[in-house]
């Protein structure tokens, strides 16, 4: 192609259960995919986009937090996940005068998407569209290279960049019915989400049933 631009690290693997009931090979499953996926393509584009003076690296993962409280049920998934962004501020640091950035962003609750509906993840009416996310990669990519080193939650974002409350309506499954920020909670308060059990379709009704999600 004769360079790279744009990645964003999308491609994820799902695991809510906690430390006691996760087989090491889904752990391994989810850190392959998750962290060392993100790493790998990352790694891989960081060169052309150095030599190019221009790149955006975007992984779709969470803000890192240290509150021990939040890792009940999500340890391994956390571990995967934090990898990513991990990566994402690497590429924020070694892109550094190169005009390449790099920043992580996690929606503030569900988002329709496959894996929302095949995991069951609570009222559709409840969930936002996909579009709010693509929207904020337009505006990552179009910020300047001093936009960096940034863990984002998408509202938060879009309203930091000039949309109002109003704006983000729009995003709504169900015009309605504003979304509870149930992510978004997880992990930039201090309230902590419990019993949210996902991770294998074949045991979902088993998860349902334990869970409040």
């Amino acid at each position: 192609f004769g360079g790279v631009d744009i990645l964003v690290n999308n491609a994820s693997a799902l695991w809510w259960q906690d430390m006691v009931d996760t087989p090491m090979k889904k752990y391994d499953l989810i850190t392959s995919i998750n962290s060392r996926g993100t790493f790998a393509m990352t790694q891989a584009c960081l060169p052309h986009m150095i030599k190019g003076g221009f790149g955006r690296v975007i992984t779709m993962s969470p803000p890192i937090t240290s509150d021990h409280r939040k890792y009940a049920g999500f340890t391994a998934y956390n571990i995967s996940k934090f990898g990513m962004t991990m990566s994402a501020l690497g590429a924020a640091a070694e892109g550094e005068g190169h005009g390449v950035t790099g920043n992580s962003l996690w929606p503030a609750t569900v988002i329709e998407s496959l894996a929302s509906i095949n995991f069951k993840m609570g009222d559709p009416k409840t969930w936002r569209k996909a579009s709010i996310l693509s929207d904020c990669v337009l505006e990552i990519v179009n910020a300047g290279d001093d936009f960096t080193g940034n863990m984002l939650i998408d509202d938060t974002f879009l309203l930091s960049r000039g949309y109002t409350q109003d704006d983000l309506a729009k995003y709504r499954m169900d015009p309605d019915t504003e979304p509870l920020r149930l992510l978004a909670e997880h992990s930039e308060t201090g309230n902590v989400v419990e019993d949210f059990k996902r991770g294998d379709v074949r045991a979902l009704e088993t998860d349902m049933t334990r869970s409040k999600l």
